[in-house]
Formats: structure tokens, C-alpha cells, sequence
């Protein structure tokens, strides 16, 4: 195969509609932006969210509380899922994503309480609720803070 002989897979590219070129294009005289008004314009239109002077949904609609766009969410976890591991393992976020566990972690993990554990393990998170930290301890395991 030569590299004049490639040619995209059929169906992939399509030409590209012209606009005012003519009634015969079908896209001639107003080019698709119908008669007057402002969409007709150039330069016309309204911006994103307008409702035409009426009270936009973003504006309608309460506010309740405060959304932190800072926060970096954690993954939770329950103490459960770490019967899979051996007595003995260090069980850290990427211990937790190689078994499966987790598809994804990005800032860390947080374990909570659900369910029992039997295993003594050494579990490292960025977080642990009460009970888990409780649960993991009384197996005889650590749970350290990462």
C-alpha cells in the first residue's frame, strides 16, 4: 500500500453545506436563517440561558447552602470489601484499584463502617469514619491516615 492510495473509510467524511451560493444549493438567498429577525442578523442572537427578558430558570430557581468548587471528592469504601484481602496486607488506594475494587481514585480514599472484617490488615486512606477505624482496630489491624 502506498501512501496516494489511502482514502478515508466510506461514510466518514461528508462535504460540508454552502451557504448563499445560489437557490440551487438550496441553501441560497437567506442561507438557511429564514426572513428577518434577529437570528437573521449578523451577529444576531441572544446568549446562552436568555429567555427572551423573562426570568431565567437559573434566577427562579432557590439556593440552598454552599457548594464548595474546591473540594476534592473522596472515594468511599466499606470496611467489608477488605475480607478479599490476606491477613497481613497493606491496603492502600492502589491495592484497592489492582483487586478491582475501584475503578477510579483521584484523591483519595474514604473507608466507613459497613459490614465486618475478620482480617488483620494495615489499611492506609485519606479518610476513616468512626466506626470503620473502630472495626479495623478491633481486628487487630491499623488504620493510618494518609
Amino acid at each position: 500500500m502506498q501512501i496516494h492510495e489511502l482514502s478515508p473509510m466510506p461514510g466518514s467524511t461528508h462535504v460540508d453545506k454552502r451557504k448563499g451560493r445560489g437557490h440551487a444549493t438550496g441553501n441560497g438567498k437567506t442561507a438557511g436563517r429564514g426572513h428577518k429577525g434577529q437570528k437573521a442578523r449578523s451577529g444576531g442572537g441572544v446568549r446562552v440561558g436568555f429567555e427572551g427578558g423573562q426570568m431565567p430558570l437559573a434566577r427562579r430557581i432557590p439556593k440552598r447552602g454552599f457548594n464548595n468548587i474546591f473540594a476534592k471528592p473522596l472515594e468511599a469504601v466499606n470496611v467489608s470489601v477488605l475480607e478479599q484481602f490476606a491477613d497481613g496486607d497493606v491496603v492502600d488506594a492502589q491495592a484497592l484499584l489492582t483487586k478491582g475494587i475501584l475503578s477510579k481514585c483521584r484523591y483519595g480514599v474514604k473507608f466507613l463502617g459497613e459490614g465486618e472484617l475478620t482480617r488483620k490488615l494495615t489499611v492506609k486512606a485519606a479518610a476513616f469514619s468512626a466506626t470503620a477505624k473502630e472495626k479495623i482496630e478491633a481486628a487487630g489491624g491499623k488504620a493510618e491516615v494518609v
